[in-house]
């Protein structure tokens, strides 16, 4: 695991990327820094985000199954409860419980928007969730590979992850 610092350096040296070159869907996994968070979404199945040509965007899609994605609306989710016992999100009793539950935290709609914000001087694509106080910052690692920092606000700790563009040929269905 690296430190939030080394991520964060690295972070910072990326490009900026435009809204536009976010549109698609988008596989995600964690990058390991120290934060609460890390490695909980990949425990209870997280699969990644889908950006519409609009700018609103799913912010949260999990597996139901191997072709299957279903997004969660954020605001069911109890953030700062998540960030207070993080470690017990990476075990098989939260997962189980979370498969269960996730049928009744379906969002109904999209949950955030795509937008432009500076991070670390560099205005770069950002998505600001609906109805929690997240905004994740997005750099370009290279055309189909970004990396992720997401900042919630009144907490300085930055959660870091990476999101591979899906290709035409393999994107799961969504529903669920």
């Amino acid at each position: 695991m690296e430190k939030t610092e080394t991520v964060l350096a690295r972070f910072e040296r990326l490009p900026g990327i435009a809204v536009e070159d976010m549109v698609g869907l988008w596989k995600g996994t964690g990058i390991p820094s120290g934060h609460p968070l890390d490695g909980v979404l990949e425990s209870l199945g997280w699969f990644g985000k889908r950006f519409g040509p609009d700018m609103r965007a799913d912010a949260l899609l999990f597996r139901t199954d191997e072709k299957r994605l279903l997004p969660i609306e954020p605001a069911l989710i109890p953030l700062r409860l998540a960030l207070r016992l993080g470690a017990l999100g990476r075990t098989g009793m939260v997962a189980s419980l979370f498969a269960y539950a996730r049928r009744f935290l379906r969002a109904k709609g999209t949950s955030a928007a795509l937008q432009t914000a500076s991070f670390g001087g560099v205005m770069s694509a950002a998505m600001a969730y609906d109805r929690q106080p997240i905004l994740d910052h997005f750099r370009r690692i290279d055309e189909n590979t970004v990396m992720g920092a997401m900042t919630i606000e009144g907490d300085s700790r930055l959660y870091f992850f990476q999101l591979t563009r899906v290709t035409p040929q393999e994107p799961p269905v969504a529903g669920g």
